[in-house]
């Protein structure tokens, strides 16, 4: 998977505008960054100062070597080629935990940077991916040097995109990370400090760098002149700022209870233990045969197919609507497995992570992300058809858009899972049958494998598209 872009040939990556600094572009395929002459020295400053071979030893900063110049569209003073990732998540689509990682990441980044005499100019969130699993910084042009004792330009931002939402979700509900859907700029300290619970205000950290940074930021709108009052800001004032930010991201935790989904394997009592044998037997039969790089494994809870699918060298999406699970998975780690990776992340398949941004190119929807080789589709079906009232003919449409192949497990009427949907509702799903699943799927794909899952009515397909 690429980083989502409208770009054909030299073309710019449509989230790659706002930086005068430089730009994200294509090159028959290959992604590549462009250094725009007005940041040359700067650049060369940075280079100099040794800071990106200190956050490459580490495996801080994403790896890029220096490519000809004259492949960028415009004139450039350097062009870098980045090791490109295998998927672009977005910060709402992180756990609690997730977003913890990527903040202590930039934190640390910016020690690092201070010690090469550097700062980072801007400290947001979409700078920062999720790449065997662990956060990893990709700006690569986020640096400058630190020339007398300015305050850190980045500082606000960090708080919208970072603080200000993680205190959200731990403090007062995790779904409150949704708020990062409707602003790309983060969340607004004002409106943060307004949703959270007034103890919060006690807290040193939350009371210093939320609660009194949101009426400092009302003061300097009311001050034009505001800015140039600001006390200088020595290096050890600065290092002290970013520890005290550390101390308070690193206390922001999620004590997960018991979600929906969190424990749905452990309890799975619909199954039996042979049962669950023969599925994950099936299920690695269906991959092996596909041979896939880039799978995404859709209702994946905390990842036991999507680490099946991992064994084989496929870099896995592990997607799931359940926080928790999320949270389950990437607290557990072990998510780089040989040469394949699973990426734990939040959807929401019935409302899926929109294109948002500028012109709605900026940041990519899921769908515009894919497609893959591969989708899983395990128990995922009847939570589609009856727990949302989506017609068969359009889950099959939409797995048919995401993949070339796809492994789904039909779960008809009788079985536990189903009899739980429909306990409290009418049963209004005439075509849920086997029939009818298999009559839907028909227009979209051939099967290419059929198995009955052992003591229970389940099925599993191998698809391949049409």
């Amino acid at each position: 998977m690429t980083p989502p872009s409208s770009a054909t040939g030299g073309g710019r990556v449509a989230g790659s505008f706002r930086d005068p600094a430089g730009y994200l572009f294509e090159r028959d395929g290959v992604l590549l960054r462009a250094v725009d002459p007005s940041f040359a020295e700067t650049y060369d400053a940075v280079v100099a100062s040794g800071l990106y071979d200190a956050l490459h030893r580490d495996g801080l900063l994403v790896p890029h070597e220096e490519v000809d110049p004259a492949l960028a569209p415009t004139p450039a003073h350097r062009v870098l080629r980045p090791e490109r990732l295998p998927f672009i998540s977005h910060p709402f689509e992180w756990s609690p935990a997730q977003l913890r990682d990527a903040a202590l990441l930039t934190l640390r980044i910016q020690d690092v940077a201070l010690d090469h005499g550097m700062s980072l100019r801007d400290a947001s969130a979409y700078n920062v991916q999720l790449w065997r699993g662990r956060a990893v910084f990709i700006d690569t042009l986020s640096f400058e040097p630190r020339a007398g004792e300015p305050p850190w330009v980045a500082y606000r931002q960090f708080c919208e995109h970072f603080l200000a939402p993680l205190a959200l979700q731990t403090e007062v509900d995790v779904r409150l990370r949704r708020l990062l859907v409707a602003d790309v700029g983060g969340v607004p300290l004002d409106l943060a400090s307004t949703l959270l619970p007034g103890r919060t205000k006690l807290k040193p950290g939350l009371g210093t760098h939320l609660h009194a940074h949101a009426r400092a930021g009302r003061t300097r709108e009311a001050d034009a002149g505001a800015e140039r009052k600001q006390a200088r800001f020595s290096d050890q004032a600065l290092r002290g700022l970013v520890d005290s930010l550390r101390g308070t991201v690193s206390k922001l935790t999620w004590e997960v209870d018991r979600t929906t989904w969190s424990d749905y394997y452990a309890d799975a009592t619909h199954y039996s233990d042979a049962a669950m044998r023969d599925k994950e037997t099936t299920v690695a039969r269906f991959v092996e045969r596909v041979a896939p790089r880039r799978v995404w494994d859709l209702g994946a809870n905390t990842g036991r197919f999507s680490r099946i699918a991992a064994k084989t060298g496929a870099h896995v999406v592990a997607f799931d609507i359940d926080e928790g699970a999320v949270e389950a998975a990437w607290r557990k780690g072990g998510l780089t497995i040989g040469e394949g990776e699973v990426l734990p992340l939040v959807l929401d398949l019935a409302n899926p992570s929109p294109a948002i941004g500028w012109a709605n190119e900026e940041r990519a929807s899921v769908g515009d992300r894919g497609p893959v080789d591969l989708v899983l589709a395990l128990a995922l079906v009847h939570h589609l058809a009856i727990g949302n009232n989506v017609p068969l003919p359009q889950v099959a449409e939409l797995l048919a858009r995401s993949a070339r192949h796809v492994v789904v497990e039909f779960v008809p009427k009788g079985d536990p899972k189903v009899d739980v949907l429909l306990a409290t509702r009418e049963d209004v799903f005439p075509d849920y049958t086997i029939e009818g699943f298999e009559a839907a799927i028909a227009p979209f794909f051939e099967v290419r494998e059929r198995a009955d899952v052992a003591e229970s009515t389940r099925v599993l397909y191998l698809l391949e598209t049409r």
